[in-house]
């Protein structure tokens, strides 16, 4: 059996060999299906990884309060124009919820940050010494302000590296310099490690940190003493967010005394579910762009069967010698499937080799991160050669139900 199996692999090759131009394009679908499966699944894993990667970014096991959307006159403003936060809120939320292991708080706004002859306009946040905590942001020099500084309202500042690059020059060291914004002046005593993009596009590095009771008193100025901008907390655990979020909940609506029906006037965003939206487009992309490779490879499988059915109807004559001098309806049907497999698993190959090439082109050019999981390489591989054995199946059939006198009558 095995070399009659191995001949018969021998007999395809020399039959598709016959025509390579026409066996060349009717691999063309399941090369094109094959690589395009694997360069969009490469690019679909890439970017969630790349969100992962963004999610983190943002701190560990970090809950965001934000104040809810405000209604005045019947006109709906954005999402935080209501003054609905306070610190006292943050204090009251790390006393009652336990799981909580640092509560902070901030205030922003976009200012001139000016140093000598250089300037910069950028988001300036007055924030808590544990806000930095919380974010999990680290230091490339220098270090954070301490809860003294807060107390006493210091003039000092955190610098992004975005900020750094664009009001000092190359080689200059700025802890220790002195910046002003809004005129003030502020010593800056660390500068933020670089952390890229966030997950809603803006770069995390423009940014400078001053302590909270400075931004409120010295530079921003307030209506209303002790309104912040957000809450941000943490707990020590991922399985303890969604606890903590319903807890928070709850101790918000009691203290900003709301009654059963009234809606929150405040929006709870935790990390977990920024990352589960975020991840849930790339895969619904994903799944998008794997349905689009997918039809490219029913199209190859299409060309496979119709390049069969006319080369049954070629070879009906040698099909009907074949049958006169013994060979089975059984080993004719072997030769044509044999046959459409060959096609389809020299395509699958050739489309890996291109699917491969694809997802480091598209990594080199275009910047984006892509990873080439092994499995997706055999799943594609596998359906291509299904494909190849489904739409083989037809032609291969035909071919051996031919009346052998009506074969070797056929001109």
């Amino acid at each position: 059996m095995l070399a009659f199996v191995w001949l018969t692999v021998i007999t395809a090759l020399r039959v598709l060999g016959r025509n390579r131009l026409r066996a060349g394009l009717t691999m063309l679908g399941i090369i094109i299906g094959v690589g395009a499966v694997i360069a969009m699944v490469s690019i679909g894993e890439g970017a969630k990884q790349a969100v992962q990667k963004q999610i983190a970014t943002m701190g560990t096991n970090v809950i965001m309060i934000w104040p809810s959307y405000m209604t005045i006159g019947g006109v709906r403003g954005a999402q935080g124009g209501a003054v609905t936060l306070t610190v006292a809120d943050a204090l009251e939320l790390k006393k009652r919820i336990p799981i909580l292991s640092e509560a902070g708080w901030l205030i922003r706004s976009t200012m001139q940050i000016v140093n000598g002859s250089r300037n910069w306009n950028g988001p300036v946040h007055g924030v808590s010494p544990s806000y930095v905590t919380i974010r999990d942001w680290s230091f490339s020099s220098g270090g954070s302000f301490t809860q003294t500084d807060m107390e006493s309202a210091a003039r000092v500042a955190l610098l992004g590296q975005t900020v750094v690059e664009n009001i000092f020059e190359p080689g200059e060291e700025p802890v220790g310099a002195i910046i002003r914004i809004k005129n003030v002046p502020f010593r800056v005593i660390g500068v933020l490690s670089p952390k890229g993009q966030s997950v809603q596009g803006s770069d995390q590095d423009d940014v400078v940190f001053i302590p909270f009771t400075t931004a409120e008193r010295k530079v921003f100025g307030t209506l209303f003493l002790g309104s912040v901008g957000g809450v941000f907390v943490s707990t020590e655990r991922t399985e303890d967010l969604a606890d903590a979020a319903e807890q928070i909940r709850q101790v918000m609506r009691a203290r900003h005394r709301l009654q059963g029906e009234q809606p929150d006037d405040f929006t709870i965003r935790t990390q977990v579910e920024i990352g589960k939206v975020q991840e849930g487009t790339s895969e619904t992309l994903t799944v998008m762009l794997m349905i689009i490779a997918s039809v490219s490879l029913l199209v190859g499988g299409i060309g496979i069967m119709n390049i069969l059915l006319v080369s049954v109807t070629e070879r009906t004559r040698e099909i009907g010698i074949r049958m006169a001098v013994g060979a089975k309806r059984f080993h004719i049907l072997i030769q044509f499937l044999i046959e459409a497999l060959t096609l389809s698993v020299v395509g699958g190959c050739i489309g890996i080799l291109f699917g491969v090439l694809a997802a480091r082109l598209t990594t080199v050019i275009a910047g984006w991160p892509t990873i080439i999981s092994s499995d997706t390489v055999a799943v594609a591989f596998v359906f291509s050669v299904v494909v190849g054995l489904f739409f083989g199946l037809y032609p291969a059939n035909k071919a051996a139900r031919l009346n052998p006198i009506e074969a070797l009558r056929y001109e």
